[in-house]
């Protein structure tokens, strides 16, 4: 039957409202000032979302308390809450912050406060902004999971703690979104729309769909500073860039050339060389690409000939047939005899026979590779280009923008590049120039967009380019200096790697969508050669362009601004210090730059961590952060890549909500997988999640990914895993839903008579008090021992204690895995704890003590009211601690149901608003004793091994047999210090727990001069502590003694382990004194076990009538 849990009802509270800021892109039109597009993501779209007028309550928690842990119902509400109070803010004081100016001084601002604290007490951290068009997927949410546990950890550690939230306006993948929902409407494409009428659209895109992502971050719990959030294209980092930008360009590090480009024909833009993976490809295969409807043979040599002016021909061998249209020589090693009499002789294109084309002589060519000719296309190969410089050569240009043959392939132009690759095979094969085609001997590099999967083409085109090389000198040597941190460590050679071999960066992208490049072009008066000035503004552009051309008269000068944008990771790159004002320098530059750590998945390490890294040491001379820290991919269960055609995304929603088996198939068919590839997916489905996915709530998800992040391996998602996680969950609400109705029933469970007094104290619904060590108060109020206002640590029972020490150590492993970023270790301590230490044993010791009375009960008990009481109240304190401070040091990996639980708790009188401000748990050195360890572990085998006995015997539960221990000597392996008096008097004192844990009847020591009890089976616990369990008519002794056996035969093994290491040549010489010291012990233990068990064996056998 449920019980009430009536709780304090939230009061109406003054809702939180911040100025935005309007979004801004150079140069375009503006957007609207609504409250969608301003600065701060907007609510609307969402249950957990605030509106700006709306007033939220706390939740409110009168009624019954759910008989099971329900995760959605349990999550909603909360973020709200928490979000209106404003706690995740700097703002958000401590508990003992919060007494101090809770009288009539102002609470400080975020910036004030943070500039008047010491860099060590602050948190800061930004995150890294997903892209605006996105949803949220599995590496989101293991990113979150840490981030908000870094951020709820240093918050409740009293730390001024920011965590930035943000958004990028993700150029490429935004824009080409758009693109492809005007072409699926029909609606005009971007170039018949124009550049302002095509950004509008996508700014009415941005505003109806890209809010999502923020309310998916508040879905997880994210803890971040809603007001600092930053789009990397609002007004403040809109400014950023451009000064960036300019001040690199006056440092001499931005200029415009051209030069070779990783082009994307379908994205139809550069990208950097970063973002160009490459395939291995070592044997022939047909690869598809977007834009095409045919598969691509790559991985062949295509050999042909050209024909020598004179006479004869010359045979070159080709991975990319295509590309001959735009040869200009050929090139053979000036070693290579076979060709020594070509060289300098001109040769016949076949398709353009007046073109000049000649054999030159080339150290770089391989005469052992193809045959040992290279053609050379310098416009659409870097090898080749070098080729070309070296001997004056000049560039043809084959290529369109789209992967189309140009104007300059004759015949073939206006054909799709892999068209023109069969075609142009069939014509050479009628002019009798087509050679074989072949198998690629040698491993070939094909590069592919990472963004797209089109295969890269190489282009000649003017970009504006950035010069690293210095920036990535300062970054080396700060990582080698360790002023800047990367964990886990190994993770540094890669750094040094891409740092110390870094490569120009090429940053202009042929985008509209995005910050447009703040360069202009003179355009009047007419330049013999391009003309470019940079500028923060048009008119700042006129006047350097006065400056540069020797002309006062700025009102004759016209210029043009470049129609292309920057790369997002340039405004990615500045994300650290842009979002606090910078170039300004502001209250909360001041106050909070540079951040204190930089977490992300480590496949981003180039991309955006060396960037930022780069970019605030040139233009802050500061670094961005202190520490990196790099987490793992997430991979499916079976350590695979995700992938749609797979059919093993996993979707973090579809966790936390769950999912049938059908909808997951549904899915499939909502996107543009082939037909193929969805049967296959769906087959994968059909395998791995026959009954759908099981709702786990957003809590359980997070512990599961947790768990999983052990450093420098890959996180294999096994869903099974997140759903033990969810189990776990419903373990702690039932262990808080037993509490409570433990706290609920005090009155009669204290035993206060219809006086309602107990020793002449009046009892009072219970309300914690606390523990105090003597005079020294633990406790939550500096009370005299009263009613119900706390207890006497010397007051505390055995088991009390131990699960105090068990909290205290818990604790202390926590910080230190917290202080380590050893996530799976913190998830492991405080499970172990909650279910090991608190539900498995705890709990079960402790029900009596929380057990009401029966009047016959009460009759017969003779060890008095005040005794009683004591007790009662000890075990009702002690529960509140475990529960009050295990709540807190699991709320920042669970969030949700730990504020759910911290909520029902009974109240006190310094209790915080919210478990999210309240005091972290520290290890309490008075409560830490590792003697109760020991006992404990003796306790636990004791009854481990009764029940092992039980069940070998097969005793039915409903017979609960007599058992016995027997001590006969000093049980050094659960305490070394302890006689065998004092452990006699630790059982017998415990005889009754025992009892209860082993679910038997009774148990009882007996003394060492006392025979072993008839009828009974035996088994060792250690060398000198026996058991004896007494045994009725039909129980298996068999099987048992067929274990005991093999306890013998294992113990013989191991004893024979430690004779082999003795009986070596020169162990005595070579193995150091407390190495044998320690094997000699070990090896009598295990001797002295062995002889209580073959005792026990002999016994068994009496008993089986062997």
């Amino acid at each position: 039957m449920p019980t009430r849990h009536d709780r304090t009802v939230g009061e109406t509270r003054r809702p939180f409202s911040s100025p935005g800021e309007s979004f801004f892109l150079h140069d375009t039109a503006q957007p609207s000032t609504s409250c969608a597009s301003r600065g701060f993501p907007s609510r609307s779209a969402s249950a957990l979302s605030i509106l700006r007028d709306e007033m939220v309550t706390k939740k409110n928690l009168d009624g019954l308390m759910a008989a099971s842990y329900q995760p959605g119902d349990v999550e909603k509400d909360w973020y709200a809450w928490w979000e209106q109070e404003n706690f995740f803010s700097p703002t958000s004081l401590s508990l003992h912050q919060r007494q101090v100016y809770s009288g009539s001084l102002p609470v400080p601002v975020s910036s004030e406060l943070a500039a008047t604290t010491k860099k060590e007490n602050q948190f800061v951290m930004v995150i890294p902004p997903p892209n605006v068009t996105g949803s949220l997927h599995i590496g989101h949410t293991l990113t979150v999971a840490i981030e908000d546990s870094l951020a709820r950890w240093n918050r409740m550690n009293g730390k001024i703690v920011l965590w930035v939230p943000g958004a990028d306006h993700a150029g490429i993948a935004t824009q080409s979104v758009v693109e492809r929902a005007l072409l699926k409407e029909g609606a005009p494409s971007r170039h018949e729309l124009g550049r302002e009428a095509f950004l509008r659209k996508v700014w009415d895109w941005k505003r109806r769909y890209g809010d999502t992502i923020c309310d998916q971050l508040r879905r997880v719990g994210s803890s971040v500073s809603w007001p600092h959030f930053s789009f990397t294209l609002d007004e403040k980092l809109s400014r950023a860039v451009v000064e960036a930008f300019v001040r690199m360009y006056d440092a001499g590090l931005i200029y415009r050339e051209e030069r070779l480009v990783s082009w994307s024909p379908y994205l139809k833009t550069a990208i950097s060389d970063v973002e160009v993976d490459v395939e291995e490809i070592d044997k022939p295969k047909k690869v598809t690409i977007p834009g095409f409807e045919y598969p691509v043979e790559v991985g062949y040599l295509w050999h042909f000939s050209y024909e020598v002016e004179g006479g004869g021909r010359l045979e070159v061998a080709t991975t990319r047939i295509e590309t001959m249209l735009g040869d200009v020589a050929v090139a053979v090693n000036p070693t290579d005899e076979r060709y020594s009499n070509l060289v300098g002789k001109r040769l016949i294109h076949p398709f353009f026979r007046e073109r000049e084309m000649r054999v030159v002589a080339d150290d770089h060519v391989v005469s052992t590779f193809g045959t040992g000719a290279v053609k050379i296309t310098p416009a659409h190969d870097k090898n080749d280009y070098a080729i070309a410089k070296r001997h004056n050569l000049p560039c043809i240009s084959i290529f369109t923008l789209d992967g189309k043959i140009g104007p300059e392939g004759g015949p073939f132009a206006g054909q799709h590049r892999f068209e023109c690759r069969f075609k142009i095979q069939q014509a050479l094969k009628d002019l009798g120039l087509l050679g074989e085609k072949v198998p690629n001997t040698h491993a070939m590099q094909l590069p592919r967009c990472s963004r797209s999967g089109d295969i890269i083409e190489y282009m000649l085109i003017p970009q504006w380019w950035c010069s690293c090389k210095d920036m990535a000198d300062r970054s080396v040597k700060a990582v080698r200096n360790g002023d800047l941190k990367i964990v886990p460590a190994f993770h540094e050679d890669v750094w040094y790697h891409w740092l110390e071999n870094i490569k120009d960066w090429c940053i202009s992208r042929q985008l509209w969508w995005g910050h447009r490049i703040p360069a202009y072009r003179v355009t009047k008066p007419e330049q013999q050669e391009e003309t470019w000035v940079v500028g923060r503004s048009h008119q700042e552009a006129l006047e350097r362009a006065g400056a540069k051309l020797g002309i006062q008269a700025l009102s004759t000068i016209s210029l043009e601004q470049d129609e292309d944008v920057l790369d997002t990771w340039f405004s990615s790159g500045l994300f650290p210090f842009s979002v606090f004002g910078w170039p300004d320098n502001t209250e909360d530059i001041q106050a909070f730059f540079p951040t204190s750590l930089l977490e992300t998945g480590h496949d981003i390490l180039f991309f955006w961590v060396a960037r930022m890294v780069m970019m605030s040491l040139q233009l802050t001379d500061k670094l961005p952060f202190d520490t990196v820290f790099l987490h793992a991919m997430v991979r499916d269960a079976h350590g695979q890549k995700m992938s749609k055609s797979k059919g093993n995304v996993i979707d973090p929603l579809e966790v936390i909500s769950g999912i049938s088996l059908q909808d997951l198939q549904a899915k499939l068919h909502k996107g543009n997988l082939p037909e193929k590839e969805i049967k296959r997916a769906e087959e994968v489905l059909k395998k791995e999640f026959p009954k759908g996915i099981e709702a786990c709530g957003c809590d359980a998800l997070r512990l599961g990914l947790l768990a999983y992040t052990r450093q420098g391996r890959n996180v294999n998602l096994d869903l099974n895993r997140v759903v033990g996680y969810r189990h776990f969950c419903n373990k702690l609400w039932n262990a808080t839903k037993f509490a409570m109705d433990k706290f609920e029933a005090a009155s009669q469970l204290l035993e206060c008579g219809t006086e309602g007094a107990v020793n002449g104290h009046e009892v009072k619904p219970f309300r914690p008090g606390g523990i105090f060590m003597g005079g020294v108060g633990i406790s939550r109020g500096a009370q005299e021992l009263t009613g119900c206002t706390g207890v006497k640590y010397d007051q505390l029972e055995w088991v009390d204690r131990w699960i105090l020490h068990r909290l205290s150590v818990t604790c202390a492993e926590v910080k230190k895995a917290f202080e380590e970023y050893a996530f799976s270790e913190v998830v492991t301590a405080i499970f172990n704890f909650f279910l090991y230490d608190f539900c498995d044993y705890y709990l079960e010791l402790s029900k009596q003590r929380l057990t009401v009375r029966s009047v016959e009960q009460k009759t017969a008990d003779t060890t008095g009211s005040s005794s009683r009481y004591i007790r009662s109240l000890c075990a009702l304190e002690v529960l509140h601690v475990c529960l009050d401070r295990g709540l807190r040091l699991l709320h920042p990996l669970c969030p949700f149901i730990t504020e759910e639980l911290f909520q029902r708790l009974p109240g006190y009188e310094t209790k915080p608003t919210s478990i999210c401000i309240a005091d972290y748990p520290q290890p309490i050195m008075q409560w830490t004793d590792y003697k109760l360890d020991d006992e404990m572990e003796l306790f636990k085998s004791v009854v481990s091994h009764f029940r092992s006995l039980i069940a070998a015997l097969d005793i039915p539960p409903k017979i609960k047999p007599v058992g016995y221990v027997m001590i006969t000597d000093v049980a050094q392996k659960y305490n070394e210090n302890a006689s065998s008096a004092s452990l006699r008097s630790f059982i017998s004192a415990r005889e009754g727990d025992l009892a209860a844990m082993a679910k038997m009847s009774k148990i009882s020591v007996r003394a060492p001069d006392q025979n072993a009890p008839d009828c009974c089976v035996s088994d060792v616990v250690c060398g000198s502590v026996s058991i004896f369990l007494s045994v009725e008519d039909g129980v298996n002794l068999a099987q048992t003694l067929e274990k005991m056996n093999k306890k013998k035969a294992n113990l013989e093994k191991m004893i024979q382990g430690y004779e082999k290491k003795e009986a070596m040549p020169a162990y005595e010489e070579k193995v150091p004194a407390d190495v044998r010291e320690q094997n000699a012990v070990r090896k009598g233990e295990l001797q002295e076990e062995l002889k209580m068990l073959l005792q026990a064996v002999e016994n068994m056998k009496r008993l089986a009538g062997q």
